[in-house]
């Protein structure tokens, strides 16, 4: 199938089609094109990794809270963590605050409409500044997210993985095709487009190629290898590892205060607070070994173990974890920040004013229902 002149033709379309089907969400207030640059950049950031219903009230927070980059720049890092809590992917929240005050020193409060100026603030890559750019200036800028990806490599009908770097640059080529086809403003609403059609029209599963308004210049629909489309490296799989948590009281289990440490900055989940614990490791005989070990590296303190509170299944991007939570006290020592960022004595009640990953949300869950 032949479609040398597809690009012109899936702008007209995708801006026709986008105009009456898509979704309405907050952030989405001003045609594509015309919106706030702050309110873009958060709301893409978001999105990435992340559900769309999902990002719908965590955005309407965060912009409730920090209706302006000033505001968010002004913001202290936890109180940023606290509101992304339950989010995933802290790193997205930490490099938006240090980009808002970067912002903010270098550029005015402005969000900068180059594509140069952009790529030098953290956590902002090709997708969010292309995003940026189209959806808040209007520029004929490319996008390439996964539903982009998956769009592009079924209407192109590519049978290279799209994990490797000569289709990813593929498509980037075809993305780019596509914007500079449309009509000058209207990038921002043919960028939006192909994410709808990805999200909305063409799922991983199942595209519903008879509502689709490409679906005659489809070539992977012509050649019926849409649920081949698009190819992807074989997923390694992912290791697994047990993790030891430790609920150490002041007093007696389930009485006075409880310690918490906050993880370091650089890593996994840096900067939220956490029930101090790790890994558990070979030379560990158990998990309350693991426990003590942990805690004597980390705080440089001697703990006895107790019962056990909770049993927590959680998965991340490249692992997973079963994480056992045990009541325990302290034996010798205090607690110090060595291979921690702090620590905090607290009470049950007061947890709440500290961001917490999801797996120590469940445990303090379990804790305040007097399992």
């Amino acid at each position: 199938m032949k479609i040398t002149s597809k690009p012109q033709s899936i702008a007209q379309r995708l801006i026709l089609w986008h105009a009456q089907q898509q979704r309405d969400l907050p952030w989405r207030a001003a045609p594509a094109g015309q919106r706030d640059a702050y309110a873009v950049w958060v709301s893409e950031v978001m999105a990435q990794q992340t559900r769309i219903p999902v990002v719908v009230d965590y955005f309407t927070r965060w912009m409730a809270r920090f209706p302006t980059l000033a505001s968010l720049a002004a913001a202290q890092q936890q109180e940023v963590l606290k509101l992304w809590e339950g989010l995933g992917y802290y790193s997205r929240a930490r490099n938006l605050h240090r980009a808002s005050q970067i912002v903010l020193a270098e550029y005015g409060g402005v969000v900068p409409n180059t594509r140069a100026a952009l790529l030098k603030l953290p956590g902002i890559g090709a997708y969010t500044a292309g995003a940026i750019l189209s959806l808040a200036y209007g520029q004929a800028a490319p996008i390439l997210d996964g539903n982009v990806k998956r769009v592009l490599a079924r209407l192109w009908d590519i049978d290279g993985s799209i994990d490797e770097a000569e289709t990813l640059n593929e498509l980037w080529r075809l993305a780019e095709e596509i914007v500079r086809a449309a009509p000058e403003g209207e990038a921002g609403a043919v960028n939006e487009g192909l994410m709808e059609l990805g999200a909305l029209v063409c799922p991983p599963q199942n595209p519903r190629c008879l509502l689709c308004p490409l679906a005659d210049l489809c070539a992977a629909a012509h050649n019926g290898t849409q649920s081949q489309r698009p190819v992807r490296a074989p997923r390694k799989r992912i290791p697994h590892y047990q993790v030891a948590a430790a609920v150490i009281w002041e007093d007696a289990p389930g009485q006075g205060r409880l310690l918490i440490a906050q993880r370091p900055q650089k890593g996994l989940l840096g900067g939220l607070w956490e029930f101090p614990g790790g890994k558990q490791e070979a030379e560990d005989a158990d998990l309350p070994a693991t426990l003590r070990r942990e805690i004597r590296e980390e705080m440089g303190m001697e703990i006895a173990v107790g019962e056990a509170v909770t049993i927590v299944q959680h998965a991340y991007t490249h692992f997973s974890i079963t994480l056992h939570a045990f009541h325990a006290c302290i034996v010798s020592g205090s607690p110090q920040a060595i291979g921690c960022d702090d620590w905090r004595w607290t009470t049950l009640d007061a947890l709440d004013v500290y961001p917490f990953p999801v797996t120590d949300q469940k445990i303090i869950a379990v804790l305040r229902a007097g399992v």
